[in-house]
C-alpha cells in the first residue's frame, strides 16, 4: 500500500527536489503558497514552500529508500520513532486548502491562549491556541506533532 511520508530537503531545495522526485517517477508534493515580500526599493510576489525544508512523497515501503538517488533529499522525518505518515485525505486536504484560496468561513470571535479550536482545511482536526499577536494565532496540532501560524483576517 502506497503512503505519503514526509522528507526532509536541504535548506531552499524543496521546490527543485519535488521538480526532480516527480521526473524520476516517484510522485512527489511540496506545498507553496504565494507571499508579498517588501525591499527596501520594492515588493515583489513570491512563491515559499509552506513546510520549510519538507516534501511529502508518496511511495511504497519497499521503494523508500529510491528518494535518496535524488540530490537535495537529506533523510526522512520520523514520529514516534516511526517514519512519519500521513494520510491522504490530510494531503488532499493541504492541497484543497492551497489551492482554493476561498474563505470557508468568517466569524468574529475573541480568542484566548490556551482555548481549543477547529483548524480550518484539516479535517476533525483541533488544536490549542500557543500565543497571539495582532495579526497571528499559533496553534498546536498535538496529533501530528506540529505547530502552525495562522492569518487573522
Amino acid at each position: 500500500m502506497e503512503s505519503w511520508h514526509v522528507i526532509y530537503t536541504k535548506p531552499r531545495a524543496e521546490k527543485k527536489v519535488e521538480e526532480r522526485l516527480n521526473n524520476f517517477g516517484i510522485e512527489a508534493y511540496c506545498p507553496v503558497k504565494q507571499e508579498v515580500k517588501q525591499w527596501s526599493d520594492r515588493k515583489k510576489k513570491i512563491i515559499v514552500p509552506v513546510l520549510p525544508s519538507m516534501v511529502l512523497v508518496n511511495i511504497d515501503e519497499k521503494d523508500r529508500n529510491k528518494v535518496f538517488n535524488i540530490p537535495g533529499v537529506v533523510r526522512y522525518m520520523f514520529w514516534l520513532n516511526k517514519h512519519a505518515i500521513v494520510k491522504n485525505n490530510e494531503v488532499d486536504s493541504l492541497k484543497n486548502l492551497l489551492t482554493q484560496n476561498n474563505i470557508v468561513s468568517q466569524e468574529n470571535m475573541a480568542l484566548k491562549v490556551g482555548e481549543k479550536i477547529d483548524v480550518p482545511g484539516f479535517e476533525k482536526q483541533s488544536g490549542i491556541i500557543k500565543k497571539i499577536s495582532t495579526n497571528k494565532i499559533w496553534v498546536v496540532l498535538k496529533d501530528l506533532g506540529y505547530v502552525i501560524k495562522l492569518k487573522i483576517a
